[in-house]
């Protein structure tokens, strides 16, 4: 399965019951990668930010599958102050927020190391050594196996990297961004401040560093490709969207697929990982068809034509 399994209803809008239903699920038809963070999801009134992953290490713990998945979860973005639905009280990069972020993640999901540990956001009021030196801290004490930055642009990313390497530190050798076979108008500013648009430079760089995988996620824009009830997002009107949007449907009438799963297939025949959020049955059965539709050049490149 080349899709992680996106988790931010997880415990909440989506029961725990349904949460072990989905996971069994998802695990039953091959998937190993489980995506959450130490905040999820803390702008809904009454949520923590805990709920996330105490729903996923619940299972972890019920199912005993902790050595059969990819764990992924991240840090930064969790309030510090009780209540706040902004990032205004976020936690931040600091040595010591990620040293407590990482304690809180551990208990949480019930497990002794997490897989992949994400920056969750930027936070360039605390310097890159710090924060990078104290992820190597938690590499060496086996707390971390593998590093991810989210929402970092490729300068910064390629500074860190640039930063462990001389140091000796683990580097980051994931990047999460916000992506989708839709192409955004140019330098278009998101509502959601801490997310950040995956682009041409960045997927050009992630192509030429041997080492970096990138993850994405909105993939499937809330269902906007197939529910007339979720319109395409605004920053995505411009006429390469109308053209873009008939050749997707086309492809996908001619495959006998859904245009989500061609989205996906789409994703993945460029070796990103789409991580794919959950709420129902159905959204996951139609994830997992994906998986068996392969793209060829042919259709990839009648894919990648409108602009």
């Amino acid at each position: 399965m080349d899709f992680a399994i996106g988790t931010i209803d997880f415990g909440t809008r989506v029961t725990l019951q349904d949460t072990f239903a989905l996971l069994d699920r998802f695990t039953e038809a091959g998937g190993t990668m489980i995506d959450t963070a130490n905040n999820y999801p803390f702008w809904n009134a009454g949520r923590t930010g805990s709920e996330s992953e105490e729903a996923v290490g619940a299972w972890l713990a019920a199912r005993g599958a902790r050595d059969r998945i990819v764990l992924s979860t991240k840090v930064g973005a969790r309030p510090t102050v009780p209540g706040d639905t902004t990032l205004d009280s976020a936690e931040g990069l600091s040595a010591q927020a990620v040293g407590k972020g990482i304690e809180g993640s551990l208990r949480r999901l019930g497990t002794d190391r997490i897989d992949v540990y994400w920056s969750h956001i930027e936070d360039r009021s605390v310097p890159l050594e710090e924060t990078l030196g104290a992820f190597n801290e938690l590499a060496e004490a086996g707390k971390i196996l593998r590093l991810g930055s989210s929402n970092m642009p490729a300068w910064r990313l390629e500074r860190a990297r640039n930063l462990s390497a001389a140091n000796g530190w683990l580097p980051y050798t994931a990047l999460q961004l916000r992506h989708t076979y839709l192409r955004p108008r140019p330098l278009v500013k998101l509502p959601e401040g801490g997310h950040i648009l995956t682009t041409d430079e960045t997927l050009a760089y992630v192509r030429e560093e041997e080492d970096l995988t990138l993850w994405v996620y909105n993939t499937l824009m809330s269902g906007a490709y197939t529910r007339a009830d979720r319109p395409v997002p605004e920053w995505y009107d411009h006429p390469g969207t109308t053209r873009r949007l008939a050749r997707l449907r086309e492809v996908a009438d001619e495959l006998g697929a859904t245009p989500n799963q061609v989205v996906l297939a789409w994703l993945t025949a460029q070796g990103l990982v789409p991580i794919v959020g959950v709420t129902t049955m159905a959204q996951l059965e139609e994830a997992i068809g994906a998986a068996g539709l392969k793209l060829d050049e042919a259709l990839m490149a009648r894919l990648d034509e409108p602009r």
